[in-house]
């Protein structure tokens, strides 16, 4: 059994409508759901063997206040990867980690639950993923493999699913 963790950049800048996508840091609300994160993922207890995350500047300073005791690998495909560059990627990386965590975007993060989960693991976390994966959450899949480079197709079940605004209402959309 192994562990993966995906982790959406938190909520970005968009003052600057010159600035280059991958270049777009985090707002201050970004900030406030990185640090709500960080708290949760300490006291989660998974031990994060590796850290695979895009170098796009809101993924760096999301992984950077999120998962602050953490080196990261920072591998260009990640940026706006798709789910089976995602895979492959942790298939890559994954070496002997019990636990994987993969800091990206969306859409490809969420279509990596919809690849990974098995209809007949779906339960009610999958289905609040399905709908939304907002900025600066965490979803966790218990993944039915002994190595990584098996990773693959409907191996997942959902076992956590963690907006900061669940963490902190202040933290939720303005509606």
């Amino acid at each position: 059994m192994k562990i993966l963790g995906l982790l959406r950049h938190a909520k970005s800048e968009w003052d600057d409508l010159a600035m280059r996508d991958f270049d777009r840091t985090i707002n201050e609300r970004g900030r406030r759901g990185s640090e709500v994160m960080r708290r949760h993922i300490a006291r989660h207890g998974i031990e994060w063997g590796a850290l695979v995350a895009s170098p796009a500047a809101r993924v760096v300073e999301t992984v950077e206040i999120s998962l602050p005791d953490h080196t990261p690998i920072y591998d260009r495909r990640l940026y706006l990867a798709s789910a089976d560059t995602i895979i492959e990627t942790v298939q890559e990386h994954g070496g002997g980690a019990d636990a994987v965590m993969v800091s990206g975007h969306n859409p490809g993060l969420q279509d990596t639950l919809l690849e990974l989960v098995s209809p007949a693991r779906e339960n009610d976390l999958f289905k609040e993923a399905c709908v939304k994966f907002p900025t600066a959450t965490l979803a966790v899949l218990e993944c039915r493999i002994d190595h990584w480079t098996e990773l693959r197709k409907h191996v997942g079940e959902m076992i956590e699913f963690t907006r900061p605004r669940d963490l902190d209402p202040a933290l939720a959309p303005p509606e």
